[in-house]
């Protein structure tokens, strides 16, 4: 059987690996909007399917059996694409989808629907934000002036970005003393993220605990209704078992 696996996330690798090991064969595929991936084992492809269409008619001329949809939890579209997909070739579809974060006791979390409304909520919140919600829709917060921004991304970001920025180009995992540190060292007073969930990048939410830091945590978009499970291992079961 072929599995096709949808991402590149850690979770995603993972099973990949899990996978391989088992001598099922998988195809990794990565949407190509990181310039240095971390690959997974096994066969990958990059890029698009061309949509809807595109990706059934690839799914059944490589006589995929199985699909699992490990993709960032806001990569909605691709999401959205696998459901409908899979649903015309009538093949089995599962959702691995690491836990959102919550918050603790101490944080002084303001949740927001959007990018949009992060961006509204700011001005209220502080004037030094730590943006790290990736280098795609940027511009929301381009008009905010008064603001200034310490804006952290893989790769570089395209225009247009908010006049008053800096650029950090890094990857996770991240350590709390660095998170810390970074923070301090630009008298950051408010901290904006994506509610990717996951350990690689959860310190930055603990160092604004510690200092006190006001978070605007953006909530994840909708997923169309389907098998899905938050644990590896299961993952692995479930494609064996189809």
């Amino acid at each position: 059987m072929t599995v096709l696996i949808l991402g590149g996330t850690a979770e995603a690798r993972d099973l990949a690996a899990q996978l391989h090991e088992r001598a099922v064969k998988v195809v990794s595929s990565l949407a190509g909007r990181v310039t240095r991936p971390r690959l997974p084992v096994g066969e990958v492809r990059i890029g698009g399917f061309g949509g809807v269409e595109g990706l059934t008619t690839w799914l059944r001329e490589n006589s995929v059996r199985a699909v699992v949809d490990a993709t960032h939890p806001f990569a909605e579209r691709i999401g959205a694409n696998a459901f409908h997909a899979t649903r015309t070739a009538g093949i089995p579809l599962l959702r691995l989808a690491r836990p959102g974060w919550q918050p603790a006791e101490d944080d002084r979390w303001h949740w927001a629907a959007d990018l949009e409304e992060a961006a509204t909520l700011l001005p209220g919140l502080g004037t030094r934000v730590f943006l790290t919600s990736g280098r795609q829709g940027l511009a929301t917060f381009a008009d905010l002036d008064p603001l200034w921004f310490l804006i952290r991304c893989v790769d570089p970001p395209a225009q247009p970005l908010p006049r008053q920025h800096e650029v950090v180009l890094d990857r996770g995992p991240y350590r709390l003393d660095g998170e810390r540190a970074l923070m301090t060292e630009h008298d950051i007073d408010v901290l904006v993220t994506k509610d990717s969930g996951g350990a690689m990048t959860a310190a930055k939410l603990t160092a604004a605990r510690e200092l006190g830091l006001p978070v605007v945590v953006v909530r994840r978009p909708p997923r169309p209704s389907t098998t899905e499970t938050a644990d590896v291992t299961a993952a692995v079961e479930w494609v064996l078992n189809q």
